[in-house]
């Protein structure tokens, strides 16, 4: 078989050669595919949420949607532990080659699998299942690919090199953006959201041959063939990143390096396109085109801060990505809704909902099962503002009185469901539903944003902003856990942090704050969540992280 670049004997001192370009790029193409492949799911979460899990009601529908988007998140580490350690014990090629099959094979299985009404709970358990393989691929994936170019760096060029790795992730889920753009607008709304969102899963088989065949080209990393034929590889990978001294340095840069990072980044991502279509009611199309102009344009970001971290290091770069986030978050979030809705901005200043009820008997509108029915007065109401992504505020009333709900000058009373029957209940709720809408409407609230007074430039702007944050994090993210490992346990010590912090504290994120904001009735409520990671991360990070760019990795 011909091989793509031959393996120098370890990194040193030069230029960007013919060879390490063809190592980076068919390492980070090979990546790109994966991440697209893992990010369909991200981005049609609303619409599956609706073909499987059908039986629940809408609000938990797309929480559960969530929830299975985050499952993938949470094998995450037991992926960096499995293939981490093939990887220290038999090499980085051959792991990555089976983590890309296992991605794609899950995918596009996802593309066919029957959806609930046709083969009830069977089709989201399978769902979830899937989700658990994508992300045990992932997880051995990103860390095979990261130890893999940057032991092929020449020594002070190593951040300019992951760099490209780290550009990945946003290309894969521009990627994904613009087949599903593509394919609504072919086929046309109705016919996408029925069967045409399975293209896209299943065109991913193609992206997996080719993956695969520019993968069998490589060589293995020099550094760990060098290691290997010395005899020096770890015999328990395992025990020794977590169970000896370099343990406390796995611990350190999760809190201090991945979890910042992580949550930077699904902000600045997906939270965005979260929040642009369930709270805003931004037309997805519009949403996504805005999302993937944003990252076309701040996608070199990555690029110059991995360069510039091999000047200035890597720790400054990051910590202070997430002291801006953190800082910037609710002022930015506020400029979308003023750009991207002003008519919701305007409804909710001028009349404002608030509901005048006993706290008490105030429900979280989450239902795990989908069989509860909310029949209280005070949850009546706030259902349903949640379902219509209506930001609301609760007054206490006194104990035991109907809740009331107040929109500028106009009043609504809600009503007591428990004594009700099933018919019943559903003609009051369905009078109550109708009586809503026409106070919402009548108190400026808007069905939709609002496409002609949508302000594009400045919300891709915003969004723009938002992605150069997650450069700052990002870019250099991978250079730094490399270096802070040794060659012999490296694969398996990077890829655990780096996936706890982004598995669980980023993929997480959606459904935390979604969750957060549907029980405070504030659509900001859910930014607290990263800005209270982001900020513990810069505190550990500046404190107990030590800055690695002049480190030699060949020791």
């Amino acid at each position: 078989m011909s091989s793509v670049t031959a393996s120098p004997a370890a990194p040193a001192q030069g230029a960007l050669t013919k060879g390490h370009k063809k190592v980076i790029f068919a390492s980070s193409l090979g990546t790109v595919f994966e991440w697209y492949d893992f990010y369909l799911y991200g981005s049609l979460a609303a619409l599956i949420g609706k073909h499987f899990f059908s039986g629940l009601n809408e609000t938990s529908q797309f929480i559960f949607a969530l929830l299975a988007f985050a499952a993938g998140f949470a094998v995450r580490p037991f992926g960096a532990l499995v293939f981490g350690r093939l990887g220290d014990m038999v090499g980085r090629k051959y792991t990555f080659l089976v983590t890309i099959v296992l991605m794609g094979f899950s995918t596009f299985l996802v593309g066919v699998l029957p959806g609930y009404e046709t083969i009830g709970i069977a089709a989201p358990i399978i769902l979830i299942t899937l989700r658990l393989a994508q992300g045990l691929a992932l997880g051995g994936e990103y860390g095979g690919a990261a130890t893999y170019v940057a032991e092929h760096a020449p020594n002070g060029k190593r951040g300019l090199y992951t760099s490209f790795i780290q550009t990945t992730a946003t290309l894969g889920l521009f990627l994904s953006l613009l087949v599903i753009w593509a394919c609504r607008n072919y086929l046309g709304k109705e016919a996408f959201e029925e069967w045409g969102w399975r293209i896209p899963f299943i065109v991913s088989v193609l992206l997996l041959g080719v993956s695969v065949w520019i993968r069998m080209q490589l060589h293995e990393s020099p550094l760990f063939k060098q290691m290997k034929e010395e005899g020096k590889q770890s015999k328990a990978p395992l025990t020794e990143s977590f169970l000896s001294k370099n343990g406390k340095i796995v611990l350190l840069a999760l809190l201090g390096a991945t979890a910042g990072q992580a949550v930077v980044w699904y902000t600045g991502q997906f939270y965005a396109l979260f929040f642009l279509t369930k709270t805003l009611s931004v037309d997805p199309n519009t949403a996504d085109l805005m999302i993937a102009i944003a990252l076309a344009i701040a996608t070199i970001g990555f690029v110059v801060f991995g360069w510039l971290s091999d000047k200035i290091g890597r720790k400054k770069i990051i910590m202070v990505g997430c002291l801006l986030a953190a800082l910037t978050y609710f002022p930015v979030f506020k400029a979308l809704t003023h750009y991207a809705n002003p008519a919701l901005e305007d409804a909710v200043r001028n009349s404002p909902a608030v509901v005048h009820a006993d706290r008490s008997r105030c429900a979280l509108q989450f239902d795990p099962v989908g069989k509860k029915t909310f029949k209280q007065s005070c949850d009546i109401i706030t259902s349903a503002l949640a379902k219509k992504g209506i930001p609301y505020i609760i007054q206490d009333a006194p104990a035991g009185s109907l809740a009331r709900l107040s929109l500028g000058g106009a009043s609504l009373d809600s009503f007591e469901g428990e004594a009700l029957d099933k018919d019943a209940f559903k003609a009051k709720q369905e009078a109550f539903g109708k009586a809503l809408g026409e106070a919402l409407t009548a108190a400026g609230y808007p069905a939709k944003a609002d496409d002609a007074r949508m302000n594009k430039p400045m919300v891709i702007l915003l969004l723009t902003y938002l992605v150069t944050l997650v450069a700052m994090v990002y870019g250099p993210i991978a250079a730094w856990l490399v270096e802070l490992f040794p060659t012999r346990i490296r694969y398996t010590s990077m890829s655990l942090p780096y996936h706890i912090g982004n598995g669980w504290f980023g993929g997480f994120l959606p459904f935390i704050a979604f969750t957060i904001v549907a029980a405070t009735g504030n659509i900001y409520s859910g930014l607290w969540y990263p800005i209270i990671v982001a900020v513990l991360t810069a505190i550990i990070g500046s404190l107990f992280l030590r800055e690695t760019k002049d480190v030699d990795i060949t020791q």
